[in-house]
């Protein structure tokens, strides 16, 4: 009988490897805090000391769209559009802060030990090597 993804490695360890490293890594996530400082006043970039808010992208943004809607085929329009969008993505994305709530030394080591062990077993289990009996 053949194990996890064909290999003799086993599906009990294919399982437990997976129930750890889905409660490690809910744990670990669990315990990150993200913040946004993001809004139509915020600087997302900075050219040659002047700097670009959110609200600025949306002018090019309004402009593109009603050339789309004017001509579907104006490729100015699309452009404008397109690329005032990723530049709104970045800045949304740049504006986040990740931090680590906080926890104790042996929350974090019973959080890493499951999330990278059950990578582990997991592994393991999808390998030619025959399960630890």
């Amino acid at each position: 009988m053949k194990g996890a993804a064909g290999t003799p490695g086993g599906i009990i360890t294919f399982l437990a490897g997976l129930v750890m490293a889905c409660g490690g890594f809910y744990l670990l996530l669990n315990s990150i805090v993200m913040r946004a400082s993001f809004g139509f006043g915020y600087r997302v970039y900075s050219i040659g000391g002047y700097g670009i808010t959110s609200g600025m992208i949306m002018i090019p943004f309004l402009f593109g769209v009603a050339m789309v809607f004017y001509d579907r085929r104006s490729s100015l329009g699309w452009l404008l559009t397109v690329g005032s969008l990723v530049a709104l993505v970045f800045g949304v994305l740049s504006s986040v802060n990740f931090t680590l709530r906080g926890m104790t030394a042996f929350d974090l080591i019973v959080t890493l030990v499951l999330s990278f062990g059950g990578i582990g077993l997991l592994l393991r289990s999808l390998s030619d090597q025959p399960d630890l009996k």
